[in-house]
């Protein structure tokens, strides 16, 4: 009797190695500035509301849950600016605003 063959599975993308943001563009850059500002500030980032491209790298403005209260709306969010060189190695970062969860914008 012949042997039945099956077609191998293929590797999902998951398992190989994350891409730089020079690779991989806007979506690994913010990846990886929301990775590197929550392992040195400790808050857990909200998301990411801003993503450009510049001469030496990325820079991604960052939304941060700094003090979580109850009612939510009146937790105390900051937005950070973060800059990644073209490897999406963090170059520097600062908190450019701070506001309750509630408020607008002016």
């Amino acid at each position: 009797m012949a042997e039945e063959r099956r077609p191998r599975a293929r590797k999902s993308s998951t398992t190989t190695a994350p891409r730089s943001p020079r690779a991989g563009g806007a979506e690994h850059a913010a990846r990886a500035a929301c990775r590197s500002l929550e392992g040195l500030i400790g808050h857990p980032t909200e998301g990411v509301s801003a993503v450009r491209r510049d001469d030496d790298g990325w820079c991604v403005v960052v939304d941060v849950l700094e003090l979580p209260r109850i009612p939510d709306t009146t937790s105390l969010l900051a937005s950070y600016e973060v800059r990644l060189d073209q490897d999406g190695e963090l170059m520097e970062y600062r908190r450019v605003r701070r506001y309750r969860r509630g408020s607008a914008d002016e």
